[in-house]
């Protein structure tokens, strides 16, 4: 029965909108407050590829985003504007051009001001930059929730601190290659948690501009690793394209597998990948370790940095970098919707 009950609260997870060489890190990055765990389940999954990232510098960054100082960092709220200026902060130092003239992408949908957060980085190849990949994560939560002994700020670690951390390594590392042949767009979406409405909007925005979509690469709920699995992490709508060969096959080895839970739950259409599919019809999906049973805390005041596995998040972003960068520099567009 608790198996049960774990799998209806989770229903509506990612949409939980659908009902409302080598590096320290970057040394503009704040510590984040004190006490910040170092890991708490090292990962299992022993994967090839190179070191760019570490626990203290994945540590820092979340330890920023999900703090108490950003009281959950609900769309519109203070909190999250903090957010956004910490990631502009990570634009403007790492040289990633604004995309629409400002970092800023406001919604038209919304009574409170809300924006997105997307910036470019243009490729290396006069012909392959026109084509674009597109990596994002929700930066948003949802602020308080039902206290638990005096603490009510759902900090939002793992939903979707994780996944926005990721991003910006990733960004970091591209930033100071600039080996990429296709361009990257890097967007970091707010209001999520209200309905999917910052990727919404940027989705219908980018196709009303002509955006030359080749695949968009979403990171959610990536914060600890899966129990008793040969992969690393999981992608949702896996039988829809054959994103998971494409990966596994740049990475040699099984890093991207299918989690039955995520297709009995629809995860495709719950998180930010699904309006780029909808508005482009190219693959666009989600990676996710979250497996229904490694994590209790969805939506909680429990989801707090010390329950994140930094030596697990800094394996995924090294693992996943090289393959990012595989597909960014691929002579043809590999990734097809079966």
């Amino acid at each position: 029965m608790k198996k049960i009950i774990q799998f209806v609260f989770v229903l509506l997870l990612f949409g939980c909108g659908a009902t409302q060489s080598k590096s320290n890190g970057d040394s503009g990055v704040p510590s984040g407050p004190s006490g910040v765990k170092g890991s708490v389940v090292a990962s299992n999954i022993a994967v090839p590829g190179l070191v760019f990232t570490n626990s203290d510098s994945v540590g820092k960054i979340i330890g920023f985003l999900a703090s108490d100082e950003l009281n959950g960092r609900d769309a519109g709220s203070p909190g999250i504007e903090k957010a956004a200026q910490y990631i502009e902060g990570v634009f403007s130092r790492n040289g990633i051009q604004p995309f629409f003239g400002t970092f800023r992408d406001t919604l038209d949908n919304s009574d409170k001001p809300m924006y997105n957060i997307v910036g470019v980085l243009e490729g290396t190849d006069p012909d392959l930059k026109d084509e674009f990949i597109l990596i994002g994560a929700h930066y948003d939560h949802i602020g308080t929730s039902t206290p638990v002994n005096g603490d009510a700020i759902a900090n939002g670690a793992n939903d979707n601190a994780s996944g926005t951390t990721t991003v910006l390594e990733m960004l970091r590392y591209f930033a100071q290659a600039k080996t990429n042949k296709r361009s990257l767009v890097f967007a970091f979406f707010t209001a999520e948690e209200k309905g999917l409405w910052g990727s919404r909007h940027l989705a219908k925005r980018l196709k009303e501009n002509d955006f030359n979509l080749y695949t968009m690469l979403n990171f959610e709920m990536v914060g600890v690793p899966m129990v008793d699995k040969d992969y690393l992490a999981y992608v949702t709508g896996y039988g829809e394209s054959n994103m998971a060969e494409v990966c596994n096959t740049y990475a040699q080895g099984n890093i991207v597998g299918f989690l039955p839970s995520a297709k009995e739950f629809n995860l495709f259409m719950r998180s930010d990948n699904f309006p780029f599919h909808k508005e482009f019809n190219v693959p666009s999906q989600t990676f996710s370790t979250f497996d229904f049973t490694n994590f209790d805390h969805y939506h909680k005041v429990g989801d707090e940095v010390s329950e994140m596995d930094f030596d697990h998040m800094a394996t995924l972003i090294n693992t996943f970098i090289p393959v990012v960068a595989d597909i960014a520099n691929a002579t043809e567009q590999e990734i097809k919707y079966n």
